[in-house]
């Protein structure tokens, strides 16, 4: 697996499934075509993706993203850069969550200033421009990845109710 397949499988949830297009999923997350069908095609090989590539095994993605994401896509924050806030930082967790330090994906247009962490993929930062729910659930993912153990509880609370909760109403920008 690649970082970027995490992405391209949260995306296919949130345009619905069955009713995803490769075409749509490139422009969307400005991933060529071809990345995005070998990503898909690794996604069917560890069970996350059904044989048609079309629906997301959520609870198996869930698992992974529980147990595996902060194994195998570790992060550590870099230096100070301007950027958009992810992790604890997000809006979603800042609710629940004081912190001095702000942790941001860095976007020379963004407004927070805070340690720097990579993200998936490197056109990350303007495919979350499109949609607060794919946004948000990135930087979940990214909670799990460099959070303290409340911070990545909460996370998976939420990534939980958003993957598996078939009512979740996605509000995308």
């Amino acid at each position: 697996m690649r970082p970027q397949d995490i992405a391209i499988l949260l995306k296919v949830i949130e345009l619905g499934n069955e009713n995803t297009q490769l075409n749509q999923l490139s422009s969307s997350l400005a991933i060529s075509i071809s990345e995005i069908s070998e990503s898909l095609n690794r996604s069917q090989l560890a069970n996350l993706i059904d044989y048609n590539k079309k629906s997301v095994y959520k609870q198996n993605l869930f698992e992974f993203l529980e147990h595996g994401v902060r194994y195998v896509f570790p992060q550590v924050p870099g230096s100070m850069v301007r950027g958009i806030p992810t992790a604890h930082s997000h809006p979603f967790m800042k609710k629940h969550f004081d912190s001095d330090i702000e942790y941001v994906w860095y976007d020379v247009s963004g407004e927070t200033i805070g340690l720097q962490i990579e993200p998936l993929y490197a056109k990350q930062v303007n495919a979350i421009k499109e949609s607060s729910i794919f946004y948000e659930m990135l930087a979940l993912v990214d909670t799990i990845r460099v959070g303290r153990i409340r911070e990545v509880d909460l996370a998976l609370k939420q990534l939980k109710n958003i993957l598996l909760n078939e009512s979740y109403q996605y509000s995308s920008n």
